[in-house]
């Protein structure tokens, strides 16, 4: 199991270095994790850096210029910042941070439906060559993510556990999006950040993936489908503690009867009450066996 940085193979490491976002102003090292608030948090260190005037400055983001990544950093200083940074990042239920991802990338992103989405509906659908991309399905967009080797995935999708090495960096603070505003809340509060900069409000526009998305997609997945998916992704479950998505055809018959019919927060949070199961027996043995070290 690494300890640092420097103990990763040499992708891995490159990956890493350049998801740890740096703010020498106020000692802390961010790890953005695509699809998990990473928008708002750069809006914040642009704020804190003067570069942007207010967190709730209309525009699209640009998520390079105006951001210092330690990856461009020489190794003493990678290893200074790293010993003596507050460091943080954000996670996201696994499950539901792959369905974000496709339903803006796929949905919304043309540059995302023609290099990724032509092939994929070209790979996976029997006389899809005349696809242009805007149309893969969620079944489709999980077989390409199966057939995916995780080091060279997208950073939309690829898991966290790879993004931020969270065995290799020693993060001060976990935060989670299900929490995101007290956590967000917490994090300002102990990197001293002026009280004029606060977490963003989400967009108008933004339209989050409710617990009743997600389900009525899982529902819609071959099962198998997404069995064999689960240890691509098992680290960022039990690292993070989020329970196996619950796919048994008892709960999704429960969920076409009751469950697809309601709509509104409090029916999504009674939705997201009946699969809080921690990790089975099952995602035991898939982590005994692929990472014995734990």
């Amino acid at each position: 199991m690494p300890r640092s940085v420097w103990d990763l193979p040499a992708g891995q490491r490159r990956t890493v270095l350049r998801h740890l976002l740096v703010s020498d102003k106020y000692r802390f090292l961010y790890c953005y994790v695509p699809k998990v608030a990473c928008s708002n948090w750069k809006r914040i260190l642009k704020v804190l850096d003067g570069a942007l005037e207010s967190v709730d400055v209309q525009g699209k983001m640009d998520h390079k210029s105006d951001l210092v990544f330690l990856g461009d950093m020489k190794p003493e200083e990678i290893s200074y910042r790293l010993k003596h940074y507050y460091k943080f990042l954000f996670v996201r239920n696994p499950m539901e941070r792959l369905l974000s991802a496709y339903r803006n990338k796929f949905g919304e992103i043309k540059e995302y439906q023609q290099k990724y989405g032509v092939e994929i509906v070209r790979r996976y659908r029997k006389n899809g060559a005349n696809s242009a991309g805007d149309d893969v399905t969620f079944s489709e967009f999980l077989r390409y993510l199966l057939d995916e080797d995780v080091e060279r995935m997208n950073e939309h999708w690829m898991p966290v556990y790879n993004l931020c090495q969270p065995c290799a960096v020693r993060y001060d603070f976990i935060g989670s999006y299900e929490r995101l505003r007290q956590d967000a809340e917490q994090v300002l509060e102990h990197i001293q950040a002026p009280s004029f900069v606060r977490f963003p409000q989400r967009q108008a526009w933004y339209h989050p993936v409710t617990a009743q998305t997600l389900h009525y997609h899982l529902c819609n997945t071959p099962r198998r489908l997404i069995k064999e998916l689960l240890p691509k992704y098992i680290l960022d479950f039990s690292l993070f503690a989020y329970p196996l998505p619950n796919i048994t055809s008892e709960f999704c018959r429960q969920f076409w009867d009751f469950g697809y019919h309601l709509s509104g927060p409090e029916e999504d949070q009674n939705l997201n009450r009946t699969v809080t199961a921690t990790l089975d027996q099952t995602a035991t043995v898939i982590l005994s066996k692929r990472f014995p070290f734990l």
